[in-house]
């Protein structure tokens, strides 16, 4: 078979050449392009050709080779693009696959939802130490030193001097605040507390407290009760109501007792609400003018009022859960209920 005639017939099988799959691809280049490939092998017969014919057929032999290499490119690039065709598709309307994740803890979803409550009325939070001394935690607050409070039975103290121990509550956060600034003063002061209590399904040695302050010229108990309605209706319905019943603190005078119609029964009677029809959510009153004395503030021009809550004591009538002790037993079954959209508006 003469040179002319090969280069015929390999460029008719190079035309006809097919590939599925990237070894066909690769068969292909080397027997055609290979050291050994056909191709390869025509040029080292074409250095035996006579010199007179050696231009004609050098011609033919570089297109030869370029049909080659432009058929090896088409046959890889179409075995690409089948490939990218047969491959899994994406289908943006399958649901996604989510792995479990985990929620907030019951107590710091109602927590972050009073702290939300009082910030659309102005107020800013503050905090304070867990371990205070006696000053902030009692004395400033009007506590006698033969106060209940202050024994040990009720109160877990802190060895060494200074008369360290930790907060019983959250108001030695105002007494901080009262020191540091000046009024008008609107801040509420959320923390734990801690009380020597033993502890059972209404009761804890460790629970949350949220404390509301506001000091200013000419505030008034009817702007205490404002305040306390708009709470409750934002924290609980437009539908429920409160009552305010008289008590004692020794850092508020008037003292008074919260109480808001039982969201169970509706102010019928159950045993939630010991059939009474009402449910204590908080203390409150106008602050002593002894204590805003002891913080710096001249209690002839200014008068201002506080009140405070639990937030396990919320939490309880939110998510009508009467146990304490099941939001801190770690319980996933139980926590895994809660998430921050369960809290009702």
């Amino acid at each position: 078979m003469s040179l002319s005639e090969r280069i015929e017939q390999l460029e008719a099988e190079i035309n006809k050449a097919q590939a599925r799959t990237a070894e066909e691809v690769e068969r292909f280049r080397v027997a055609m392009l290979g050291r050994n490939g056909a191709v390869t092998e025509l040029f080292e017969t074409f250095k035996q050709v006579a010199a007179e014919e050696k231009r004609a057929l050098g011609q033919r032999m570089n297109q030869l080779k370029q049909r080659a290499q432009s058929r090896w490119e088409e046959l890889k690039a179409g075995v690409s693009a089948g490939a990218a065709e047969a491959g899994p598709r994406v289908d943006t309307s399958t649901p996604a696959l989510l792995r479990p994740t985990g929620s907030l803890h019951p107590i710091t979803i109602i927590r972050q939802r009073i702290v939300d409550v009082f910030a659309r009325i102005g107020f800013t939070v503050s905090q304070g130490p867990e371990v205070e001394d006696d000053h902030h935690n009692f004395s400033a607050l009007n506590f006698p030193p033969d106060h209940p409070a202050r024994d040990m039975q009720d109160t877990f103290f802190v060895e060494g001097p200074g008369g360290l121990a930790l907060r019983t509550h959250t108001s030695s956060v105002q007494v901080r605040v009262m020191e540091g600034s000046k009024p008008p003063i609107r801040t509420i002061s959320p923390g734990r507390v801690y009380r020597n209590e033993a502890i059972s399904a209404r009761a804890h040695c460790m629970f949350h407290q949220v404390e509301a302050l506001y000091v200013d010229e000419g505030v008034s108990f009817a702007e205490l009760k404002g305040t306390l309605d708009y709470f409750a209706k934002s924290m609980f319905g437009t539908e429920v109501s409160i009552r305010l019943r008289p008590s004692y603190f020794p850092f508020t005078e008037p003292s008074a007792e919260v109480d808001m119609s039982c969201t169970i029964c509706g102010g019928a009677g159950c045993n939630v609400c010991k059939h009474s029809g009402w449910v204590e959510i908080m203390g409150c009153g106008m602050v002593d003018p002894a204590v805003l004395a002891n913080c710096g503030i001249d209690p002839e021009r200014y008068s201002g009022f506080a009140l405070g809550m639990g937030v396990e004591r919320i939490a309880q009538l939110v998510y009508r859960v009467p146990d304490l002790r099941l939001y801190w037993e770690n319980d996933t079954r139980f926590l895994d209920q809660f998430t921050a959209g369960s809290v009702r508006s």
